[in-house]
């Protein structure tokens, strides 16, 4: 048994945070600050204006409760914020606030700012992740236990292969993340219908030099009816969810008593039910597997959000936003209780080697086929062993009598050839360097991610 866990606190990573009500009027608050900023120094509108709108985009200098009031009276969920940040602005600067931009421009962009927040927490989350399992691949890399596939038993493996499999995948999920940046986080300035009409040739250069100051990149056609970069982000979303949950499910079943390979953190003082004292619940796994199948749940809707019909429909904009914000929380917290997983995670050698010897060495039927292939052929060996494994499960038999029943088997190999081919240690094949490969890719891009984070 590997070290038992003695604490497990799941902290907010801070996604939630990012899309309150404060939060979502404090963006729309900056990406008015950046177009004041751009417009001045394109000369469009005062640089005294813009300096003082600057200064007056933050929510401590708005009247919240006439925000509030005014969302309930216009159901507009823009213009009161414009309208406050007006009144907080002195002398005629407020009348320069919002020059040429319409409300979409403002709310997306505002949006973006925050699911790249949010993407930063992400990365940095997926980072520890892969720390963790870095470490796990190294302690286990050499841990015995039945491969299986289709449910059944298969070679023999180890639990650090396993372990490699979910660095290589989660591995290519960062990849993807980090490649949808340059696509996903773009400010939008194009105006009413997405034509520049409100602020002509210097257009371009405005939303170019807004998209610098918020540290995003500008939308090459601005136009209104575009989601498909917002969709992007919700379907890898999608796809880290549907990992995630692989994983999850995998822990949930070597947790149960029939495998007992492995166990979640249980710390002493966790209830697993209330009526049942003995329950040691996968309660990290499970609210995995239900985060990840509400994220992935929200693929569609992010999907049929691209439907905007003509230059702009205010319901495609409220899908995508239903589709994008849901996402990002429950990402967040599905990562979190990935690192508490495999910070904790107990694996139990003994449980898995009893576990590989439940089929009294049918699992190597194929490494004692391909030895005795070399003597009489591929085809005729696997008939041999065919019959002899089958023969030992219908007759209840050992599969060693069996084996040595069968006169193509005893003429191919010696007693004791036999015996250390049923040794399942000697076929594992690449486990080990799987294992080993796996825990230096993860330190590395976990490394690459810290050095990101930290310019």
């Amino acid at each position: 048994m590997l070290e038992e866990p003695t604490s497990l606190r799941i902290e907010d990573p801070g996604v939630r945070a990012l899309f309150t009500e404060t939060a979502r009027f404090q963006s729309w608050l900056d990406v008015e600050a950046a177009l004041a900023q751009a417009q001045a120094e394109l000369g469009i509108i005062p640089e005294a204006a813009a300096r003082e709108i600057t200064a007056k985009a933050h929510l401590k200098y708005l009247d919240l409760a006439a925000v509030r009031a005014g969302l309930a009276k216009t159901g507009h969920p823009l213009v009161p914020v414009i309208w406050a940040l007006d009144r907080a602005c002195d002398g005629d600067a407020g009348g320069y606030v919002h020059w040429g931009a319409t409300t979409q421009n403002v709310t997306q962009t505002g949006q973006l700012l925050q699911t790249r927040r949010a993407h930063d927490i992400f990365l940095r989350q997926l980072a520890a992740i892969l720390v963790a399992l870095a470490d796990l691949a190294d302690k286990t890399k050499d841990v015995l236990l039945p491969g299986r596939t289709h449910g059944q038993h298969a070679v023999p493996a180890t639990f650090g292969f396993k372990v490699a499999v979910w660095i290589d995948e989660l591995g290519r999920h960062v990849e993807r993340l980090r490649g949808c940046e340059g696509r996903v986080f773009v400010a939008m300035l194009g105006g009413g219908a997405g034509t520049l009409a409100s602020l002509g040739e210097a257009g371009l250069a405005t939303q170019d030099k807004m998209a610098a100051r918020l540290g995003l990149r500008a939308m090459p056609m601005p136009a209104r009816t575009i989601g498909d970069h917002q969709a992007e982000y919700v379907l890898l979303l999608g796809m880290l969810a549907a990992t995630s949950s692989k994983i999850g499910r995998e822990i949930y079943t070597l947790m149960k008593q029939e495998f007992g390979e492995v166990e979640e953190p249980v710390p002493p003082g966790t209830v697993g039910s209330s009526t049942m004292p003995q329950k040691r619940n996968p309660k990290l796994s499970q609210d995995i597997i239900a985060a990840a199948a509400q994220i992935r749940a929200l693929v569609p809707l992010a999907l049929e959000a691209m439907q905007t019909e003509h230059e702009a429909d205010r319901t495609t904009s409220i899908m995508m936003s239903r589709a994008l914000v849901p996402a990002c929380e429950l990402t967040g917290d599905m990562l979190q209780r990935m690192i508490a997983l495999f910070e904790g995670l107990q694996v139990f050698p003994e449980r898995m080697r009893e576990n590989l010897e439940l089929s009294g060495g049918l699992i190597m039927a194929e490494a004692l086929m391909l030895e005795l292939g070399k003597q009489i052929g591929r085809q005729r060996a696997h008939d041999a062993v065919y019959e002899a494994a089958q023969a030992a499960v219908t007759q209840s038999r050992p599969f060693r009598e069996t084996l040595a029943a069968d006169p193509h088997v005893s003429a191919g190999l010696t007693p004791s050839q036999v015996e250390a081919l049923l040794d399942p240690a000697r076929y594992t094949g690449l486990c080990r360097q799987f294992a080993e490969r796996g825990a230096v890719t993860a330190r590395e891009i976990a490394a690459a991610l810290g050095r990101r984070a930290a310019r």
